[in-house]
This record gives C-alpha cells, structure tokens and sequence, in this order.
C-alpha cells in the first residue's frame, strides 16, 4: 500500500454525536446554549482581569490565559459540531481536518500545561509567600505562558506531520463529530505504526509531566496548609486550591478515559461522551468554577454592580 505524504480522500463526511434524526434538534439547542456559556463566560473573564486592577496578579494572568485557551478550544469544535445537527452529510475538507485537528491539539495540550503552570504559581504562593512577588515576576509569567503554548504547538506539530504522511484512498466517513487521531487512524490505508506510538509517547510524556508536577506542587501546599494554625488561613488556601483542583480533576479524568484505555475496550459513544466533556463542556465551567468560588473576582463584580448602580441613579 502507499504510504506517502499524498491523500486520494478530498474530503471527509463527520457523523457527529448521533444518527438519530429525533435527537438532532434538542442536541442543537442544547450545545448552542453551551457554547454561548462558554463564550460569555470566558470572554468576561478575560475583560473583568483586564479592566480590574485588582486582578493584575500572576494568579490572574494566568487564570486569564486559561480563559483564552479554553475560548479558542471550544471555537475549534463546537460551531462545526453544531452544522453536524442541521445538515444532512456534514462535510470537511482533508486541509480543513487537519487544520481542525492541529488547533485542537494545540489549545489541548497547552491546557493541561496551563493548569501546571497554575498549580506551580499557587505552590510559591501559600509555601513561600515572602518570595513571592520575586519569585513570580512579571516576566517568570510571561516565559512560563510562552512555555505553554511552545508544548501545544510542539505537540500539534508532531502529531499533524504524522497525520499528513497517512495515505486515505477509501472510506472518509469519520465515526465522531471533529477531526481527532483515533478515528483518522482507523480510516488510514497506510501503515499507522508510527502514529500509533507518537500518540502513546507524546500522551505520556504530557501526562507524566503535568500531572507528577500537579501533584508535587499540591503536595507540598497541603503539608504547608495543615501547618497554619489560623482556621481562617486554612480555609481561604483551600478555597483557592479547590478551583483549580476542580478543573484539574475534570480535564485529566475524561483526557484519560478518552486516550488510556485499551483497544479492546474502546467504544465510539464512550470517546464521544469524553470528547464532549473535555472540548464543550469544561471550557463552559472553568470561568465559572473559577469566578463563584472566588473572593476577589466576586468583590470585583460587586463593586462593578455597584458602580453601574451609581451611575444609573445619577
């Protein structure tokens, strides 16, 4: 069989989430109203950090970047997954697949790695207050965001190459709702070997990563919280933590139930469920896990309320 760098597939046709025509409708209206949640939520995030001063610390900066990530992630894939509801053949060209596919790859794995930046910030921030504003610098951030998205891209870059070397000269009906690794794998008529196992190393590489320093850092914050005596001190790095734990927890169980099971066990309505949860579904709660459990962004919005309130007396 070929195996260059050429595809005889023009297009593909994605099947999206169901096939059942008495579903299509409530899905519709169900996933719009999600993905305008998520916009408001992320996008008013981003305008409250950047109008407040208050929130013109690391934390914020970072939590602001996060909102962006979480914004272009969900753009990558839920509009396209919306046409799936309201056209008969959902088509996508092979540049625009993998065009999809390099962008959601990127905004995925600069997400886990912007949550392991977070968690390092909130490490420096409750086990070693005094160094703090040294510590995370101005530009210490902005290397660490650059960092971010270097791995995104990296990993994007890798993964896309691999994809665009894959011959496709039969089927093109994508068993999913975008343009993700497994489903491409299994309609290629080349060799996937070598896909197969960047896709396990790169996963793992990440995975291993973010998450053993995810877990380092809270570690060390939980063996710093239970040393503060104050009730009140324990209760408010908690309640920060907790955010952050949340989405963490979210983003990795749903990552690893997607990508880490084996062959054998895989089923197309599980990927889809994870699929949706990781693409749609967190980049709608972040902001707001982030904004109600939040003293300062809910102090901010009163007194922004209470500022409109002033001036429309006036």
């Amino acid at each position: 069989m070929d195996t260059g760098n050429h595809s005889m597939v023009t297009d593909f046709i994605l099947m999206g989430l169901t096939d059942q025509p008495e579903l299509q409708l409530p899905l519709f209206l169900l996933f719009l109203q999600i993905y305008i949640i998520s916009m408001m939520g992320n996008v008013g995030l981003l305008l409250l950090i950047r109008i407040s001063s208050q929130l013109h610390t690391p934390m914020y900066y970072f939590l602001s970047n996060l909102s962006f990530i979480d914004l272009c992630y969900s753009s990558v894939i839920t509009p396209k997954m919306l046409v799936s509801f309201v056209s008969e053949k959902n088509i996508i060209s092979y540049s625009g697949c993998l065009t999809q596919f390099f962008f959601f790859c990127t905004f995925g794995i600069a997400d886990c790695y912007m949550l392991t930046a977070m968690a390092y910030d909130r490490y420096v921030a409750i086990c070693s207050p005094l160094i703090y504003n040294s510590v995370m610098s101005q530009n210490i951030c902005f290397l660490l965001v650059i960092g971010v998205y270097t791995m995104g891209i990296f990993g994007a870059i890798t993964h896309t190459s691999g994809l665009a070397k894959l011959s496709f000269c039969g089927n093109n009906i994508i068993s999913h709702y975008f343009c993700d690794i497994p489903p491409l794998l299994n309609l290629s008529c080349s060799s996937i070997y070598i896909n197969e196992l960047l896709v396990m190393l790169l996963v793992v590489i990440n995975s291993l990563v973010t998450t053993i320093s995810i877990l380092i850092s809270y570690a060390l914050i939980l063996s710093s919280i239970f040393r503060i005596h104050s009730a009140k001190g324990r209760s408010k790095a908690f309640s920060t933590c907790g955010s952050h734990l949340a989405s963490v927890a979210l983003l990795y169980g749903s990552i690893i139930f997607m990508y880490c099971q084996p062959a054998s066990t895989s089923n197309i309505t599980q990927q889809k469920v994870s699929s949706v949860i990781y693409t749609t579904v967190i980049p709608m709660l972040n902001p707001w896990i982030y904004s109600l459990r939040n003293k300062d962004v809910k102090d901010v919005l009163r007194k922004i309320r209470n500022d409109w309130r002033v001036s429309w007396c006036k």
